[in-house]
């Protein structure tokens, strides 16, 4: 077989697997199920939080008047500055500290 017959065949295989796919999503669309693409297509990643954006969200918290409530909060997180917080739990975090104006 010849790399033009190779790549031919390839192409021919790549159009009928779209064409494959898309008759079993609408078959499994006609029987009320989720489509293949949509079951199997990863979660879109959460924007990374930076150390700038968590600053501003809680010092707009700590003039509110809830200082003491954030301290303990980065306390929690092992920190005593914000700084000091490992950023892999900044969401974590700013899920916390929402939770302290509605106790």
């Amino acid at each position: 077989m010849t790399n033009e017959q190779l790549i031919t065949a390839i192409r021919d295989i790549k159009s009928a697997t779209s064409y494959i796919d898309a008759v079993v999503d609408q078959v499994i669309g006609a029987l009320g199920g989720e489509s293949v693409q949509t079951a199997t297509q990863a979660p879109e990643p959460q924007p990374q939080l930076k150390l700038e954006d968590v600053r501003a969200i809680l010092a707009d918290m700590s003039r509110a008047g809830y200082t003491a409530q954030i301290r303990a909060l980065l306390g929690k997180y092992g920190a005593a500055k914000l700084s000091e917080v490992d950023p892999a739990h900044y969401a974590a975090l700013l899920q916390d500290a929402e939770a302290i104006g509605h106790e």
